[in-house]
């Protein structure tokens, strides 16, 4: 086994990297990108206190821009190795590359500086990436709805055959719950905040002592490095840490996306069963190693599976937000660099999986027409029975000899497996002669989806467009998986 073999093959990797998520989601929780952060936050604290007077030069601060982006991850991992705290090492592997501004690294701070803070700019810019996905995925949909607006389709409940709907109307649903989950994302990524500069328990004191009791200035350095940061506020108020509710929100808004999903695509799957509509299925695509012939809704069923992972993370933040103690407690730290990074990598794949089945949704109406057929004589009964009112028979005598001939044809579909014949009984049967020219008319399936067209329509005016409004810029551009 070469060296090549040994690093890529021999260790476990996560699926959510190795085989799924997209290049800039992994890179936002990627180790360079955590600890050129960590650097960049010490360069910003340094200057904004050599700005409050401080005895920081400008060389210094220089001499640390100039190596930000020298990182020796070997280095860095031995002084952890050594010193047993990850923060500490990689102030000491910055300091060795940066011997006039050792000194000044990290001045003041505590270690949750630089890793709360970082968490905060993660998450916001892991929103800023989920957003025009989860916008893109509504204006696909909205795009299949509008299309497929007349087209109807049996309406079910209890999984059973109920009033007919259309193909459009049905993807409205998903899209209201996807609708949702962009309003919960935007709202949970506008509420972030910045830990800022609070020193060990939160309460500055460390600051106080640089700045010689000048409350004002380290409100100011506060606000300073929040600014530079991007985040307009900073908490008022926290422990050691900021609050893991912070996180509980996030995390919870993220859910959310799962659970939208997890509905739709389970909706697909059955859908796919009843060959009504095919998620995409490329030309060379296998979709079983035994039978030939299937084509599974594979993108679909992946889309459940990672929505079921990103729904449970959840329950991470729900404990670590309930387990810390005072101040603060460090069993937080390890399941915080599984559960956050995680939920965004999960939620990036899901959306990015959901745009690619959205681009290439295919419709077969023939299909549904045949199994309207099934059942829409069963449906028709109401209208005919009004009909034949209308032409002067006793209500109550007609609905009789409908009742009867709809259980003759019932036992035809359920005892023989034969196809529903109700409207064949009811030409043959001279009682319906005067409704015998207005069956065809009667059984028309645009005559029981409703307003259903109408209601799309308005949907997709009223609460889509202004909803994605926003993010028309980002709309170009299709998914291709590479599994």
């Amino acid at each position: 086994m070469d060296s090549k073999d040994s690093t890529d093959h021999s260790k476990y990797q996560s699926p959510l990297v190795s085989r799924y998520a997209s290049k800039e989601m992994a890179y936002n929780f990627s180790d360079m990108k955590k600890f050129l952060t960590w650097r960049k936050l010490w360069i910003f604290l340094a200057i904004a206190e050599r700005k409050l007077g401080l005895d920081i030069t400008e060389e210094q601060i220089k001499e640390l821009e100039s190596h930000m982006n020298d990182i020796d991850f070997e280095r860095a991992a031995e002084e952890e190795r050594i010193r047993r705290h990850d923060v500490m090492a990689h102030v000491h592997t910055y300091g060795a590359l940066c011997p006039n501004a050792a000194k000044i690294i990290h001045l003041g701070a505590t270690s949750c500086y630089v890793t709360d803070n970082t968490d905060l700019m993660l998450m916001r810019d892991g929103f800023d990436m989920l957003l025009p996905k989860l916008a893109r995925c509504i204006d696909r949909l909205a795009n299949f709805a509008k299309t497929y607006k007349d087209t109807p389709c049996l309406g079910y409940t209890h999984l059973q055959p109920a009033q007919l709907v259309t193909t459009g109307k049905r993807a409205t649903l998903w899209i209201h719950d996807l609708l949702m989950d962009l309003r919960n994302l935007q709202r949970a990524r506008d509420d972030l905040k910045f830990r800022g500069v609070k020193g060990t328990t939160g309460t500055q004191a460390s600051f106080l002592q640089l700045f010689n009791g000048q409350h004002e200035k380290v409100e100011e350095v506060d606000r300073l490095v929040t600014e530079m940061c991007g985040f307009t506020h900073s908490y008022s108020v926290c422990g050691q840490t900021y609050s893991r509710k912070v996180d509980l929100e996030v995390l919870m808004a993220l859910s959310g996306i799962g659970a939208t999903v997890h509905k739709m695509c389970t909706d697909l799957r059955l859908w796919a069963s009843m060959k009504e509509v095919e998620e995409p299925f490329e030309k060379n695509q296998i979709g079983s190693s035994a039978m030939p012939y299937k084509r599974n809704p594979m993108r679909s069923e992946r889309c459940c599976a990672l929505s079921r992972h990103l729904m449970v993370l959840v329950n991470d933040a729900y404990q670590t937000a309930a387990v810390q103690w005072f101040e603060r407690t460090l069993d937080d730290s390890a399941n915080r660099r599984i559960s956050i990074a995680e939920a965004f990598l999960t939620a990036d794949i899901v959306l990015s999986t959901l745009q690619n089945v959205s681009e290439g949704l295919v419709v077969y109406p023939k299909v549904m027409e045949r199994h309207i057929r099934q059942e829409l004589p069963f449906m028709a009964t109401e209208n005919i029975l009004m009909a034949m009112v209308g032409k002067g028979a006793d209500r109550q005598e007609c609905h009789e000899i409908i009742r009867q001939l709809s259980q003759e044809a019932s036992k035809q579909v359920k005892e023989l497996g034969l196809e529903n014949d109700l409207i064949d009984r009811i030409r043959s049967n001279k009682y319906f002669a005067p409704v015998h020219d207005e069956l065809d008319k009667l059984l028309n399936p645009a005559l029981f989806v409703g307003r259903a067209p109408e209601q799309v329509v308005r949907f997709l005016e009223v609460d889509v467009r202004p909803a994605i409004l926003p993010y028309l810029h980002l709309m170009e551009g299709t998914v291709e998986l590479n599994v």
